[in-house]
């Protein structure tokens, strides 16, 4: 995550390693970050057919977009475009986004094609490309990333080359994911959803991130936030909601003949409603309400949020979600070039 942005949704993926000494993987496979998925090839040919395989269709955040079907009143220039995103929460029940290849980490002199080419050679602009190079093509290097050939480079025989590398795959893994979900994240900003662009609520998600161990989390719709789970699926729910959203709760649970101290608690911004049994707000067939009110804490950064955790949130089925611990647990189990550290 960039300090000032949050991605709608975001979870771990697979690094694809290129080089063809495969001495040089085996002993690369060793010194990477813990809990990293990872595939190792050394022939870049065979890596290039696995990178450039047909997928299940078109990026994630593609997937919530949709042309207005109505059009007859509407010029043909004109197209309305439509975003579900109720759908986006879903992606955690994708058995298969583990495996999604966002970095390749490429040698630069391999005898079958080079690393360039190779990097030129990937159909996904999404990819993120990563050299690894020796001192004397480190020109060669510096140049194709002006070029935008590749997005980082790092030199094999650098004492830090180890810890460089870690760190970088980490960071391109989230700017992976900044990219391909760039139309996203606006589409969301000027909405509900704005706090996904405020540099200082993003502060604030970073440090329930770690503490709660986060490793892959999704834009919610009702209620506004996001759903996080750590490595076991263990969730949460981060509801955030502006001072426009808890008066309107307020103002429904008023037209519904709620219970005095249900308003006043509402009135006080010291909780945060969750009635998922009401479609979201309150309604007299919530008996139990009490349950469905949060401690929140108050932020103020573009504008002011009020925001709180949830754990176990209900009407989320999650039973069947594959954790990312899971994942790892039996990726590519004994397959000769893939592996987990």
């Amino acid at each position: 995550m960039t300090p000032d942005c949050i991605p709608p949704f975001y979870y771990p993926t697979t690094v694809l390693f290129v080089d063809d000494n495969a001495a040089f993987l085996a002993n690369l496979s060793l010194q990477l970050s813990s809990g990293l998925a990872y595939r190792l090839h050394s022939s870049p040919l065979d890596a290039l057919l696995e990178i450039n395989a047909p997928t299940s269709g078109a990026p994630a955040a593609w997937r919530y977009f949709s042309l207005d079907s109505d059009t007859g009143a509407q010029p043909l220039w004109r197209h309305a475009i439509n975003l579900h995103l109720d759908k986006i929460h879903r992606e955690v029940h994708n058995e298969r986004r583990f495996g999604q290849i966002a970095v390749a980490v490429v040698d630069f002199d391999m005898p079958e094609i080079d690393g360039l080419a190779f990097c030129r050679n990937i159909k996904n602009p999404a990819v993120k490309k990563l050299l690894l190079t020796g001192k004397a093509d480190e020109k060669i290097a510096v140049k194709a990333f002006n070029q935008g050939i590749i997005d980082r480079f790092i030199m094999k025989h650098e004492t830090d080359a180890t810890t460089l590398l870690n760190q970088t795959i980490a960071e391109l893994q989230h700017a992976h994911f900044h990219q391909s979900e760039r139309m996203l994240t606006d589409a969301l900003a000027i909405g509900t959803h704005d706090f996904l662009r405020d540099p200082g609520f993003a502060g604030v998600f970073r440090d329930i991130h770690q503490q709660l161990r986060i490793v892959e989390y999704y834009a919610t719709a009702n209620p506004q936030g996001l759903l996080m789970l750590d490595g076991d699926g263990a969730a949460f729910l981060l509801v955030v909601q502006t001072e426009d959203d808890l008066l309107s709760q307020y103002e429904i649970a008023f037209d519904q003949a709620a219970p005095a101290a249900l308003l006043d608690a509402l009135k006080s911004g010291e909780v945060i409603p969750y009635f998922w049994q009401g479609g979201g707000h309150y309604h007299p067939d919530c008996a139990d309400w009490r349950a469905c009110l949060h401690p929140a804490r108050q932020f103020r950064g573009k504008r002011g949020y009020t925001y709180a955790v949830i754990p176990n949130p209900p009407a989320f089925p999650l039973d069947t979600v594959v954790s990312f611990h899971a994942f790892l647990e039996h990726f590519d189990h004994g397959a000769p070039n893939s592996g987990v550290h």
